[in-house]
């Protein structure tokens, strides 16, 4: 029994250190699984945190530029929203942390140094975390340095790079790996296994002059997924999927370059394999979508972008006998400044800083997009995009429909009621035709067999 059992091991290792493609019957009992079966667990998400190295960048005229013709993001505070970000963890206790991809800015290798450093340090509260890529880490054509009025070119890190950065958060215990990618299978817990799947599309990116931005799951991964699934079955495991880009629409006007090209292929291969949870990034926007085919659905959550307003992160729990509740909570910045006697009057007043940059930008935004089209007065571009930087706040953070009506009776709402179809009317109007009204929370049973 004994000779069986080393002899057992021994043939996991090799599959391990292999990293092929197959799947073998392995158990639980053998893997060791964390959480036990019948046990609630507890996950936080945390998406896009775009971490950036300080020894990337100084406060001259190129960072900046950089920072303010963003989207929003504080790449000036990613440190400390992650370091509050972990209080919040130390302090909640969850069981697994997912990161679906965009760790770094654009792929410093500094910055990959250390957002590995903070991923040990959750680790040692107790947390497992699993990490999959999106299309800022690997082989970043942007990734820059910025001091005084340069931005100096410098590189970023390769697939082989990332697994060896990143062993620890998910790589090194995975039961498969994807031959194809850099996808892998978790079992962090009996009842619930992890999918991870790499969408991220990077193999051309050195011979780009941008980092490729939209993504695809290969159709050679197909098989290696149903392999997954049909393991998880014979243990009894329900699978979250997880993936950086969207595998739904979340926007009838954004979509190109954050759905997944493959989507509909993927959806029905999920459905086919009884996934019905996606967990996704990516588009830095908080929403849910569903899709139904023969009376089984499947979710695709987008939880917003760590480091932008709201700065929140999603928590979804399972309970064996509930099934699983997602909801949002917003990292507490100030707490974690006053415990440790900050005095930075933006993290003294975070979440109204927040808010503002935020704002800020998404009006300058659109007053710019409105400036190329010239067919608005400087009034009137001014009151449509107060509108829309008013309105974006409430929409990536998850609100839509009924709960953004207050902005019907402003100045440049009407101005876009009253004008023809472009872009940005469109992308006003579809706010109010959302699936969900509040996209920060839901219940998904467990799916019956």
């Amino acid at each position: 029994m004994i000779i069986k059992r080393i002899f057992l091991f021994f043939v996991i290792a090799l599959i391990l250190l292999a990293s092929v493609g197959c799947v073998e019957k392995f158990t639980c009992s053998v893997l060791n699984c964390k959480i036990k079966s019948g046990e609630d667990i507890t996950f936080f998400i945390a998406t896009d945190p775009h971490h950036l190295s300080k020894k990337t960048y100084d406060n001259g005229k190129a960072f900046d530029w950089f920072l303010n013709s963003g989207d929003g993001k504080l790449l000036q505070y990613t440190d400390e929203i992650i370091d509050a970000f972990t209080l919040d963890i130390e302090d909640s206790k969850p069981n697994i942390l997912i990161i679906p991809g965009d760790l770094t800015c654009n792929g410093e290798k500094e910055s990959h140094l250390e957002m590995a450093e903070k991923l040990k340090n959750i680790k040692k509260l107790g947390v497992h975390v699993f990490v999959v890529p999106g299309n800022h880490d690997i082989e970043n054509p942007w990734a820059r340095n910025y001091f005084g009025d340069e931005m100096i070119k410098i590189d970023s890190i390769t697939k082989e790079e990332f697994v060896e950065i990143y062993e620890p958060f998910g790589f090194k215990d995975a039961i498969s790996r994807d031959s194809h990618s850099l996808s892998y299978l978790a079992a962090p817990a009996e009842d619930v296994w992890l999918l991870m799947l790499d969408s991220a599309k990077y193999k051309r990116n050195k011979v780009r002059d941008a980092p490729e931005m939209g993504g695809e799951i290969p159709s050679k991964t197909f098989n290696w997924i149903r392999e997954c699934a049909n393991l998880a079955k014979e243990n009894n495991a329900q699978i979250i999927a997880v993936m950086h880009h969207s595998l739904m629409d979340h926007s009838e006007v954004i979509n190109e370059h954050y759905t997944i090209e493959n989507s509909q292929e993927v959806i029905d291969l999920l459905l086919d394999c009884d996934i019905q949870i996606v967990l996704s990034g990516h588009i830095h926007l908080q929403d849910i979508k569903s899709y139904k085919r023969d009376n089984k659905n499947i979710y695709d959550i987008a939880t917003s972008c760590l480091i932008a307003y709201p700065n929140q992160y999603g928590v979804l729990k399972f309970s064996p006998e509930k099934g699983f509740d997602y909801a949002t909570r917003r990292v507490d910045v100030y707490a974690w400044a006053w415990e440790n006697s900050i005095k930075d009057r933006n993290l003294n007043n975070f979440n109204k800083y927040s808010r503002d940059f935020f704002r800020q930008r998404s009006y300058d935004k659109y007053y710019d997009t409105l400036l190329e089209i010239s067919k608005f007065s400087n009034e009137e571009m001014k009151a449509i995009s107060e509108t829309v930087a008013e309105l974006n706040l409430k929409y990536f953070a998850g609100f839509r429909n009924e709960l953004i009506h207050d902005i019907f009776p402003t100045k440049g709402f009407k101005i876009l009621q009253d004008t023809a179809p472009f872009f940005i009317r469109d992308y006003v109007m579809s706010m109010f035709n959302d699936q969900k009204t509040d996209n920060n929370k839901i219940h998904i049973p467990i799916y019956s067999k």
